[in-house]
């Protein structure tokens, strides 16, 4: 069996720049453990499989893999998924993404780039004592915000701080033993309104290039601290990714750039179906 595979980089700024994602087609589903296997074989932050949907709520049912596990929620994969569709479809002005844990996502076209509608996840205050993330982190966050136990969000003064931490993956794992934990550095950003890094070692991933999720969850933050809906934002990893970030009630629009880098076939063979 031949699947055909596009790669896409998503929420970048120009060549070698944003988060790389997998985006495969199929007719059908395949088994877990070989969607899970390709995934681990593309070893990208995402690989993301796309079944045609025959109800009106949406055109495709989509599910996300990382290296290691599958995620329930993933922005930078779904923006790839939507680039690959309308790319093929230059008549359709958005694509609207059925999925098993996030709900329905919409990807549009908009001004020669791309809006991503995603749930706003926002999170609270959390009080207890910063020491256990700062040696994670490497430095002493001024606040800490969370998101259930799944997503913690360490609220930095300056940008450089953020650019400066030297996370220890293992100590970021202790945080929350046996939860696939996000940890979210961000602070005021340069040349963006606000600057972030994100760090998913759980997910067997270490630091994420660009992490659509974790900007629904920091968005309603800072629109909060800000004072105001509509924003831009850097996510200053190695590679880098650029967003505008927007607060529509129960919503989050992150938009940004996705260019398709790879188009290939993975060759599938009859054993891996058969078990």
């Amino acid at each position: 069996m031949r699947l055909p595979l596009v790669q896409v980089d998503a929420f970048g700024a120009g060549p070698f720049t944003g988060n790389p994602a997998a985006v495969v087609m199929l007719s059908r589903w395949l088994p877990d453990a070989v969607l899970q296997g390709i995934a681990t074989d593309n070893n990208l932050s995402e690989t993301a499989y796309l079944v045609p949907h025959d109800g009106a709520e949406a055109d495709f049912q989509l599910r996300w893999f990382t290296p290691a596990m599958e995620d329930g929620f993933c922005g930078h994969a779904t923006l790839a998924s939507g680039h690959v569709v309308l790319d093929a479809l230059p008549d359709l002005a958005e694509v609207r993404f059925i999925t098993r844990q996030a709900g329905t996502l919409v990807v549009a076209r908009e001004n020669g780039a791309y809006a991503l509608r995603l749930p706003a996840r926002p999170a609270e205050r959390r009080v207890p004592d910063v020491s256990a993330v700062a040696a994670a982190l490497g430095a002493r966050p001024s606040d800490l915000w969370a998101r259930g136990n799944d997503y913690l969000v360490a609220l930095f003064d300056s940008p450089d701080e953020v650019r400066g931490l030297t996370p220890d993956m293992a100590a970021i794992m202790a945080l929350a033993p046996g939860v696939d934990l996000m940890l979210i550095a961000t602070a005021p950003g340069e040349q963006s309104d606000i600057l972030s890094r994100v760090f998913v070692p759980a997910c067997g991933i270490g630091e994420d290039p660009v992490t659509g999720s974790a900007h629904a969850v920091i968005t309603p933050l800072w629109a909060r601290l800000l004072g105001r809906n509509r924003f831009t934002a850097h996510q200053a990893s190695r590679r880098g990714g650029w967003l505008e970030c927007e607060l529509v009630g129960d919503a989050v629009i992150l938009r940004g750039q996705a260019r398709i880098t790879m188009r290939g076939e993975y060759d599938l063979p009859d054993t891996a179906l058969s078990g």
